[in-house]
């Protein structure tokens, strides 16, 4: 291994550029998360970053941050909600509020709800979100269009469509099926965004539409299509009766859909299955509004307060990721949300606007309008506060949306052109997303997930810069872990690995914070239904969240914040190494340098050779050439000696459970590094003394 200890890749502050995260749980886990002797275990991890993740966003919920604060229609306890800016009572919870004009079927989060469109009562409807109309964006709803789309679950003939209208309905619509050009059918949505098979039915076309629920002929003969979306491009702009607020009557309403084929007496044999649970067909739509009431409440999910957040203590009193709701909410709120902070002393990093719109499938432009009326808000509220966004899910490859009048595709490229025309680019100072970079946990073979973690690391970023994201604009990984599902992998030791490289690498490619995912303690899940049990956490816990013991990633975690870029306030000094394995095709060792204020070094090595040891020698490359480093050495190690996973269904256990080995190697004796471990090398000053420059 050689370390170019000529120019450094970057410096960081620990404290800063190492974090975790807390999230919203299920009902009664805040009770058993947030408990002094989890919360003490938890610091000692050493991760004194902290973001605070948004779980009601994904949920297609709006968010009470605080409990207190005041309706829209008051009288009736409905409507638009902004929650109390003024600090009063302590909050130690808040929940979501479902939206009872959802169009969506699934949803990210618990995925309880139920899309309005199909749940056979004509009294409910969806309604698109008014805050995506002219009268909040100032430009042509043409340039926002609203979709519904019906996945009928397999092809089926269609001729025929009834359209159950609300206030305020389309004007101008087209209804469309999707098929490409080799005739394929039967595909999901998300089989839709990287080629072309939008086709306008023959008559599907209405540009003076006048509501109502008239039946609707599409073509003379049945197409037999799985895929049938409503595109909408003009509004009535008409408010229900007695309405008060202008936001009642911007955007779309549609009550139900039915859709199938016509039979020779012309009646409707609708393929859509009406029911008001997650088993109705399903149903997608570009976005919903945020009216709600009362009795929505959500008390299924619970978010952690800010003052349960404050007081435990994890945010170590430094600046906090904050997120604020936004596409399910309003810029008011938000706003409330950030003057609360700072008046009750709560620091703010950066504010994370909405979570995942790509998970969501939001239009660039449409997520691009909303960060323009928020970070206007904001902004007029505090101008300093650095704006985060768009907060992706992981993505392996580019994000792709239905390509617009020029034929971009390209989600990243779209959404920074909309901010650049519209004169909010500098407002976007952090690009954030999730890495989870491997959905299979169902797998025996990790070596492998663990070889190709770098490649994709270093191609997606690369992409997204080549797509726009200016130079200026720092990355911030605002999760991360094994994978968003629950498994094997996670509570072992190629979990630990994959987390010390996701941060070695980031930080090499310019990321100013990554932020661990699993905190909290766990119980161990099946998620998949493979016999994987496993969890995104630092300790294994019994449903109480109680603690039973330290997972694998709880070790990595500490050799990073402990030993590797310690301590926490320090300037330190990331070098790149390159590592050359002999008789190996693969790279199964990755190695970062990092040099502290003293003088010395810490170097982080990964064997991720699941059967083979590996012996490594330390050169420095200088410019009077590459030399083998001084001893001794001083060496934490996680292996199989103090970490070995027993798989035994919901009872797997790790035994030996023990901190990492400590011993020192005198030169020139060589490293040894066991298959599947992670280890830091110390170097004191004196050790490369004469040889690394300066």
């Amino acid at each position: 291994m050689v370390i170019a200890s000529e120019v450094p890749l970057r410096a960081f502050r620990p404290e800063s550029a190492l974090g975790a995260c807390v999230d919203g749980m299920e009902k009664g886990d805040m009770a058993g998360i947030f408990t002094p002797a989890n919360i003490a275990a938890m610091k000692t991890a050493g991760l004194r970053s902290l973001a605070y993740r948004l779980r009601t966003e994904l949920g297609v919920e709006c968010w009470h941050w605080n409990p207190q604060g005041h309706w829209s229609d008051e009288r009736h306890h409905q409507g638009y909600w902004i929650s109390e800016a003024t600090p009063t009572a302590p909050i130690q919870l808040s929940n979501g509020y479902r939206l009872p004009r959802r169009g969506d079927t699934i949803d990210q989060a618990n995925n309880e709800g139920y899309s309005r469109l199909d749940d056979g009562d004509l009294h409910t409807f969806w309604k698109s979100n008014p805050y995506l109309d002219r009268y909040y964006t100032h430009e042509s709803n043409a340039l926002h269009p609203q979709w519904i789309l019906v996945d009928l679950g397999k092809p089926r003939p269609v001729d025929a469509i009834r359209i159950f209208w609300a206030e305020p309905y389309a004007t101008r619509f087209c209804v469309e099926y999707w098929r490409t050009a080799d005739g394929e059918t039967n595909q999901s949505i998300d089989d839709t965004f990287d080629t072309n098979g939008w086709h306008t039915f023959p008559h599907g076309l209405v540009e003076h539409g006048t509501g109502g629920s008239a039946l609707m002929p599409l073509c003379k003969k049945p197409v037999v299509v799985r895929l049938v979306r409503i595109w909408m491009t003009e509004s009535s702009e008409r408010a229900p009766k007695g309405a008060t607020d202008v936001r009642d009557g911007l955007g779309y309403a549609v009550r139900e859909v039915q859709i199938g084929w016509l039979d020779r007496h012309g009646r409707l044999h609708d393929e859509v299955h009406h029911v008001p649970n997650r088993h109705q067909t399903l149903i997608y739509v570009s976005s919903t509004d945020p009216w709600h009431r009362w009795k929505d409440r959500d008390a299924n999910v619970e978010q952690p307060g800010f003052d349960l957040v404050k007081n435990s203590g994890l945010s170590h009193d430094l600046p906090m990721l904050v997120p604020v709701g936004l596409l399910y909410d309003t810029p008011e709120n938000a706003v409330a949300e950030l003057r609360w902070l700072e008046t009750r002393g709560i620091h703010i990093k950066c504010v994370e606007l909405g979570e995942e719109p790509d998970g969501q499938y939001v239009s660039p432009e449409d997520y691009g309008a909303l960060f323009v009326q928020w970070a206007t808000a904001i902004h007029r509220f505090d101008p300093h506060l650095p704006l985060v966004g768009p907060g992706f899910q992981t993505e392996l490859q580019d994000v792709l949306y239905w390509p617009n009048a020029s034929g971009d595709r390209s989600w990243v490229h779209r959404f920074l052109v909309y901010l650049k025309q519209h004169g909010h680019l500098d407002d976007l100072r952090y690009f954030s997303f999730e890495w989870y970079p491997y959905d299979n946990v169902c797998t025996k073979d990790t070596e492998r997930q663990l070889l190709r973690d770098p490649l994709l690391i270093r191609r997606i970023l690369a992409r997204w810069r080549a797509e726009g994201v200016p130079k200026t604009v720092a990355w911030i990984v605002s999760e991360y872990g094994y994978s968003a599902f629950a498994g094997r992998p996670e509570a072992d030791r190629p979990a630990a690995l994959l987390n010390a490289e996701i941060v070695g690498m980031f930080l090499s490619l310019g990321a100013d914070t990554a932020y661990l995912y699993g905190y909290a303690p766990q119980p161990l899940m099946d998620e998949l239904q493979c016999n994987s049990w496993g969890n995104l956490a630092l300790f294994l816990s019994d449903d109480r969240h109680r603690i039973k013991q330290p997972l694998a990633t709880y070790y990595a975690a500490w050799l990073l914040t402990h030993v590797w870029a310690s301590p926490p306030q320090a300037r330190i000094l990331l070098y790149a190494a390159r590592c050359r394995v002999e008789r190996s095709t693969k790279r199964v060792l990755t190695a970062f340098a990092a040099k502290h204020p003293d003088g010395h070094w810490t170097i982080m090595l990964l064997n991720k050779d699941a059967k083979r040891a590996i012996a490594v020698k330390l050169v420095w490359h200088t410019k009077e050439g590459d030399r083998e480093a001084k001893g001794p050495f001083e060496i934490w190690q996680l292996s199989s000696a103090n970490y070995l996973w027993h798989p035994h269904g919901a009872e797997s256990y790790a035994a030996p459970d023990t901190p990492p080995l400590h011993f020192v190697v005198k030169a020139p004796s060589q490293i040894i590094l066991p298959p599947t471990s992670l280890t830091v090398v110390g170097c004191a000053p004196e050790a490369a003394k004469g040889t690394a420059y300066p």
